[in-house]
């Protein structure tokens, strides 16, 4: 199959590039910046390059975007000319090449004001029934984009789903009180119980959706990894998260004890997958529990494949603040 890899110089374009060659397909990346993965460099801004470059595909798949670290450093034009015409372009080169299915990467941080609750409500329950109300440009134009991709589909039966994934960047915490709190792994780790997912599973879940797109014609899916929290946890959770913890997994405290990590003492939000594995067959593989397991034979907890993908950093400069400026 020859399968287009937009935005295949970042994170999850080159994971999947890596993946879809070991599988045998042909993959093509496409990328504004060069790299080992990118075989085609030009911007999605430009009609002409992305009809180019999409010529000949069975499907794509549209991860290339201005992410929310970018907010500080880019124009609000410049998310809606890469986040909303970019893809404007890559559905009508779609359209117009008859590409079978197009699997578009969105985020959770569409839902944004969403995610948090009031003081002393419930933990938020966090799927697909849930309206979005973004709280900056690169929400606003994810969700447009999102409704762009509808759209395509309604007028043109292009068959193509939306992934909104949870964290799986490597970089370190955007907050600062949280990096100077927590170990990084220790961070990252905890979010597996609630909002992180392996870039690993995010990249099976993209290849599912290239096979279910014709039969499921458009729908919109949270991935992340899969939660042992239930919608009768989220009280508990928004102030005795570690009591909720140790009821499903009694050995992380001691696993934890023995590294100096803790847990959060609360947790606002819990994204649920269980649409995605109800429908495209998804299997999440590197949860919590998975990360125990590894930690206590003294392994890395991330995926072969994110250890290999590494980080890639959203700017070219340093910060001296942080990863990048929020």
């Amino acid at each position: 199959m020859r399968i287009i890899v937009t935005g295949s110089s970042g994170h999850l374009g080159e994971a999947l590039m890596r993946t879809l060659r070991a599988q045998g397909h042909e993959a093509i990346g496409v990328d504004i910046r060069p790299a080992s993965y990118t075989d085609r460099v030009g911007t999605l801004v430009d009609a002409a390059f992305v009809h180019e470059a999409i010529a000949g595909a069975d499907a794509v798949i549209h991860p290339a975007t201005l992410h929310k670290p970018h907010v500080a450093t880019h124009t609000p034009q410049a998310f809606v000319d890469t986040n909303i015409s970019g893809t404007l372009n890559v559905l009508e080169a779609c359209v117009a090449q008859r590409v079978k299915a197009l699997v578009f990467t969105s985020t959770t941080s569409t839902f944004g004001a969403a995610l948090v609750p009031p003081p002393g409500e419930p933990a938020a329950w966090i799927d697909e029934d849930v309206r979005p109300v973004p709280k900056n440009i690169y929400g606003v134009t994810k969700i447009a984009a999102e409704d762009l991709c509808e759209l395509f589909h309604r007028r043109h039966a292009l068959p193509c789903l939306v992934l909104r994934t949870s964290r799986f960047f490597p970089e370190a915490d955007d907050s600062a009180d949280v990096r100077e709190a927590y170990a990084d792994d220790n961070t990252k780790v905890n979010e597996l119980l609630y909002r992180r997912v392996d870039i690993a599973d995010v990249v099976d879940a993209h290849l599912l959706a290239i096979g279910k797109a014709p039969a499921l014609g458009f729908d919109r899916f949270v991935i992340s990894a899969a939660t042992p929290f239930t919608r009768g946890d989220t009280a508990q959770l928004r102030h005795d998260a570690p009591g909720v913890a140790a009821r499903y997994f009694p050995e992380y405290a001691d696993e934890y004890a023995c590294r100096g990590w803790r847990l959060f003492p609360a947790i606002d939000r819990v994204y649920s997958s269980e649409k995605a594995v109800r429908m495209l067959g998804w299997t999440p593989r590197h949860g919590f529990g998975e990360a125990l397991a590894q930690l206590r034979e003294g392994r890395d907890w991330r995926s072969p494949l994110a250890q290999t993908i590494g980080a890639k950093r959203y700017h070219a400069e340093a910060f001296a603040h942080g990863p990048y400026p929020v």
